[in-house]
């Protein structure tokens, strides 16, 4: 597997429940590095920026409206396969259907309110990692 970037973000349910450096300990646990971070407050049009792909399903205003609730904290995870290793850890986006272990099984309120959210190929790990961070910000 080749060393890999991938975007994660912790999103304001996590973040309200001060879970933040629990779930950062999954991903490191896992073999995954932090090499960017940052906790931010989105407003309403940068989270419905970021998750414009999602415009045209029913759940994009709740997605908006939650992601923009509270802060959340961005980062830029590295390691071997990190894009698919990421996801694992996360665990299916229906914490009901997450594996025992994954951070979804252990933290998500609902499918919604799933805690995490992780890029799911290569393309979109390079959008999302521009959308948050300069070169400069990363730290590898």
């Amino acid at each position: 597997m080749a060393l890999e970037r991938t975007l994660s973000i912790i999103k304001p349910d996590a973040t309200r429940r001060n879970l933040t450096g629990k779930i950062v300990a999954k991903f490191e646990d896992a073999g995954l590095r932090v090499v960017a971070s940052k906790r931010i407050h989105l407003s309403p049009a940068q989270a419905g920026a970021f998750y414009a792909v999602h415009k045209e399903r029913p759940f994009y205003g709740e997605l908006v409206a939650q992601m923009s609730a509270e802060p959340v904290v961005v980062q830029v995870l590295e390691g071997e396969g990190a894009i698919l290793k990421n996801r694992e850890v996360m665990g299916a986006t229906n914490p009901a259907n997450a594996a025992e272990g994954t951070i979804r099984k252990e933290f998500a309120l609902s499918i919604g309110e799933n805690s995490v959210h992780g890029s799911d190929a290569p393309e979109t790990a390079a959008q999302e990692i521009k959308f948050f961070f300069s070169d400069l910000e990363i730290v590898g």
